[in-house]
């Protein structure tokens, strides 16, 4: 019998998210087949260019050629410090200016209204403008304005979008957290202010959506600093040597996921 559609739900974390491109490599090296992918933030981006049809070595150059100057292009602070056009345009390069329902694989980018306080999930539309919003960190980019809803950082409401790649038809969910909070975190800037705030924040809702997950995943990159795109290698490493730790688990799930099915019938 065919196994479960396996859905990725890949979290926020900024630089620290490449960590998710060792992870899909990894899944795909063991024929482990990705049906659905939801992300959050650095997530969003990473599914984006993922689900381009770009291959995962293509994705590692990307990644490794990936400065911050490309990332930031500063404003006067009004909602942010950071405009957010630069890496808008980069997004739309990469992904041949496509619309989210065009790309090779059902995928769902998280943002977050900031009126309201509510999840919005794009499945369709401009990649390049939802991503930009899932990316809107609060207080340091700029939030996007999408049909009149002012969006930002999806990790705000949900850093690993656990239930949104449940809706997408995932049976089997595959999460990836790159976002612990770093204890003893040097702070030296109010980026590092507003980062380690939204991590600490977002520690205790991750610890019940784990359960709505049959495996997460949790690359161990806290040591970096999720703003500096210095360590990309080691960080891509990191999280393809996780996802190995945990592929017996995942191939024993999927297959008792498998017999369940069988006796159901």
């Amino acid at each position: 019998m065919s196994g479960p559609k396996i859905g990725l739900a890949l979290g926020s974390g900024g630089a620290r998210g490449f960590a998710h491109l060792g992870v899909i490599k990894v899944l795909t090296e063991a024929s482990i087949p990705i049906d659905y992918i939801a992300g959050s933030s650095m997530g969003a981006l990473i599914a984006a260019f993922y689900g381009t049809g770009l291959d995962v070595e293509r994705l590692y150059k990307i990644a490794q050629a990936f400065k911050r100057k490309y990332y930031l292009d500063f404003t006067v602070p009004k909602m942010g410090f950071i405009a957010g056009n630069r890496i808008k345009e980069l997004v739309r390069v990469f992904t041949h200016g496509k619309r989210i329902e065009e790309l090779n694989l059902p995928i769902a980018i998280v943002t977050t209204d900031l009126k309201t306080g509510e999840k919005v999930v794009f499945r369709e539309g401009p990649v390049a403008d939802a991503v930009r919003a899932s990316i809107s960190i609060p207080g340091i980019f700029v939030p996007e304005k999408i049909n009149g809803r002012l969006l930002v950082d999806g990790g705000v409401v949900d850093r690993i979008p656990v239930s949104v790649v449940k809706e997408m038809g995932a049976d089997f969910i595959i999460g990836v957290d790159v976002s612990r909070v770093k204890i003893n975190a040097e702070i030296s800037s109010i980026f590092d202010v507003i980062l380690q705030s939204l991590d600490i924040l977002q520690d205790e809702l991750v610890k019940h959506r784990e359960v709505a997950s049959n495996i997460m995943i949790r690359p161990h990159v806290e040591m970096f600093s999720s703003r500096a795109f210095t360590n990309i290698q080691e960080i891509i490493a990191i999280g393809e040597e996780e996802a190995r730790k945990q592929l017996p688990k995942i191939q024993v799930l999927i297959d008792k996921w498998k017999e369940k099915q069988q006796d159901e019938i």
